[in-house]
């Protein structure tokens, strides 16, 4: 009898695999810290003794490499992957012996990448499941534009076709089970739900609603923006990832803080918003631990600049620690937790910025045709709003007057945001606080607007809708 567990890794919208037999299994696409992948193994009593990658992977470091060597397993990579590290290279249609009667079988399915390849797990020669990776997804696709610009098309293309030979080749009621689609940015749109079949994609994906031409003219349409640091992923993939490090780093005290302030190192605050609102050190940003860290932290900061973390709890530093060597940021520089007010050395205080929701915008604005002022002594005249959410979310509607900057884009266009005072606001208030944190570490006066995006109309702000 076979097993297929999953592991979620939410903070970057991936899954891992461990699926096997009575006594051996194989690991489909790790991330880079494999102890959860090796503690999985243990519980079950099973030997790792394939680690199978669908693609390189753009979107994270993985941990393949490391496994295999761990656990003495055989590495599968697609053979026309070209790394730096021996491997054992799959080609379409080639089998891997997992365990007694389960065999896994590469399947070419080019699109994600040109050289990614799906594997189906058959058990006594009949498909029990199908680890997609980054090509049909719940309800989707893997983006075709992650490689080379110049190859989208044809990888649009490619997808719909890679798509539709796994419908062919596999029974309906097989279990599709994706490396991408729960957040993660190398999905054309996220997933709806959190399983499928081949069937029930045969019903609801556009690579089988759709014909070729109109999938890959949907798809194009679609395509959103690429985290920055995507750049460095495939990269370090293809080189071989250095083995990770967890191990705590060194303490941070107020003056070391100011110091690498000072330096223009990155001091990253990770307690929530509320919290970094009311009290921070002045010059950190604020990227909760509770929301995407990894994410948008790696797509925001300069690659390779000296981060310190700070929280409230030594296990909120070593969480993100995990989650930010995923994405190749190693080893920060130091670290402090506990009470705020030690941060900041003997006779400084703690810098802050309000909150608000868009009623309160909506406030601001009236005051500013009527000369009142509200209760925190300001008017309205030098409002100034700036929305930070994605293109694509700014297409769906915003609001009259605003100014879009998209938060990962901000450190580089501050010099574009005008005078005044900046409600910043994004479509539930994460983003927002970043970008307020960032704005209010040069001396901007900012507000943070904490509100779902849908509360602005309702509010009386004029919200255009194209």
């Amino acid at each position: 009898m076979f097993f297929v567990e999953t592991l979620e890794f939410e903070g970057l919208g991936n899954r891992s695999y461990l699926a096997g037999g009575p006594s051996t299994a194989v690991v489909i696409d790790p991330p880079r810290d494999v102890d959860r992948m090796i503690a999985a193994a243990a519980r079950r009593g099973v030997r790792i003794a394939h680690v199978a990658e669908t693609h390189l992977h753009n979107d994270y470091i993985s941990g393949g490499l490391e496994l295999a060597r761990l656990t003495g397993a055989r590495y599968l990579v697609p053979a026309d992957a070209d790394v730096s590290f021996p491997r054992t290279p799959v080609t379409d249609g080639d089998p891997a012996e997992v365990d007694e009667r389960l065999v896994l079988r590469a399947i070419a399915t080019p699109g994600h990448t040109p050289h990614h390849t799906s594997y189906a797990l058959e058990e006594n020669g009949r498909a029990v499941a199908v680890f997609t990776g980054g090509s049909l997804l719940i309800g989707t696709t893997g983006r075709p534009d992650l490689v080379e610009p110049r190859l989208t098309e044809h990888l649009a293309r490619a997808q719909h076709s890679s798509a539709n030979r796994l419908a062919a080749t596999l029974d309906d009621e097989v279990p599709v089970l994706p490396t991408h689609g729960f957040g993660s940015f190398c999905s054309s749109t996220q997933a709806e739900g959190h399983a499928t079949t081949i069937g029930k994609e045969r019903a609801v994906n556009d690579a089988f609603t759709l014909d070729a031409d109109a999938f890959v003219e949907r798809v194009l349409a679609g395509l959103d923006d690429v985290p920055a640091y995507y750049a460095h992923m495939g990269p370090a993939n293809a080189a071989g990832p250095a083995p990770v490090d967890l191990t705590p780093p060194e303490p941070a005290d107020a003056e070391r803080i100011a110091v690498r302030l000072a330096a223009g190192e990155w001091v990253v605050d990770l307690r929530g918003r509320v919290a970094f609102a009311d009290g921070h050190v002045a010059g950190s940003f604020n990227f909760e631990g509770s929301g995407k860290p990894a994410t948008y932290l790696a797509w925001l900061i300069p690659w390779g600049k000296p981060v310190t973390l700070l929280a409230d709890t030594p296990e909120q530093i070593a969480d993100a620690q995990r989650e930010l060597a995923r994405v190749g940021i190693d080893r920060p520089a130091a670290a402090a937790t506990g009470d705020p007010a030690a941060w900041v050395r003997a006779g400084e205080q703690l810098a802050s910025f309000p909150r608000a929701c868009f009623a309160d915008l909506a406030g601001a604005y009236a005051r500013g045709g009527d000369g009142e002022r509200g209760a925190d002594g300001e008017d309205g005249a030098d409002t100034v709003v700036l929305d930070v959410r994605r293109h694509s979310e700014r297409a769906a509607g915003f609001i009259e007057g605003s100014v879009h900057i998209p938060v990962h884009e901000l450190p580089g266009r501050l010099g574009e945001v005008p005078a005044g005072r900046v409600w910043v606001h994004c479509a539930g208030g994460m983003r927002a606080a970043i970008a307020a944190s960032v704005l209010d570490a040069t001396g901007r006066k900012v507000v943070a607007v904490d509100d779902g995006f849908e509360a602005a109309a309702a509010a009386g702000l004029r919200v255009a809708r194209p």
